[in-house]
């Protein structure tokens, strides 16, 4: 990725290169956030950075400030399907997090699909988030790639400096985590989606009773497991 820069978004045709590439990942159906909004939120202390390669944007992510000084609001993060492969998700989490950790910035939140392997991967394996809050139907109906079924959501809480984000940021390796709860996901919702809405309907609904349960209980999510496509639960 030597050919890929990180920065922040500069100027309204940026930030409009940022709708396009919204519209390229979730379909043109999905509502996209404006250029303009985007560009007020980053006056007023946001973030939108993109990933450049020969000037043109692969992927992207912004984020707003909350009631909270020290926590940041992540509202989306894309990588264009041709970029896919080349780890700029990760590469601009790596880059939000030093952002953040400049401006006195301690914990991000943000919500994702709790059945998207690919989510589950980066936010929870790759850099260390965890969760313990569940929202069902959280945006109600959706529609593109997220047409179908509810719109369930996971909130996720990255702690920037505990010590598990601080050691991937540093590329090193963790020690496989013994916990015996695990939870198990689709290994291809997407498909499912796609394919097979009244088998993805039944998955949501499953793994919403089941984490919904396990999260009451005093469980939280502290790891996912790359293999076995499952959430690794601690109390």
């Amino acid at each position: 990725m030597t050919d890929v820069v990180i920065r922040d978004l500069v100027g309204m045709t940026e930030f409009l290169a940022a709708e396009t590439l919204q519209s390229d990942v979730w379909g043109p159906g999905d509502k996209v956030d404006p250029a303009d909004l985007m560009m007020v939120i980053v006056a007023e202390g946001g973030l939108a950075a993109g990933a450049f390669r020969a000037g043109r944007m692969l992927g992207y992510v912004f984020a707003f400030p909350t009631r909270d000084r020290r926590v940041q609001h992540s509202h989306r993060l894309a990588t264009h399907p041709e970029a896919r492969g080349l780890g700029l998700g990760l590469a601009l989490k790596w880059y939000q997090r030093d952002w953040c950790l400049a401006r006195g910035i301690a914990h991000v939140r943000w919500t994702f699909d709790p059945l998207r392997h690919v989510n589950a991967s980066l936010n929870i394996a790759r850099l260390g988030g965890t969760a313990a809050t569940y929202h069902p139907d959280y945006y109600g109906e959706m529609p593109g790639i997220n047409q179908g079924v509810p719109s369930d959501r996971l909130l996720v809480d990255w702690h920037l400096n505990a010590a598990g984000v601080r050691r991937r940021a540093a590329g090193q390796a963790l020690r496989a985590d013994t916990a015996s709860l695990r939870v198990p996901v689709a290994r291809d919702f997407a498909r499912l989606l796609v394919d097979d809405q009244a088998q993805a309907l039944v998955l949501r609904l499953d793994l919403r009773a089941t984490l919904m349960q396990r999260f009451a209980e005093g469980y939280r999510i502290t790891g996912y497991d790359l293999q076995a496509h499952a959430y690794i639960l601690k109390r």
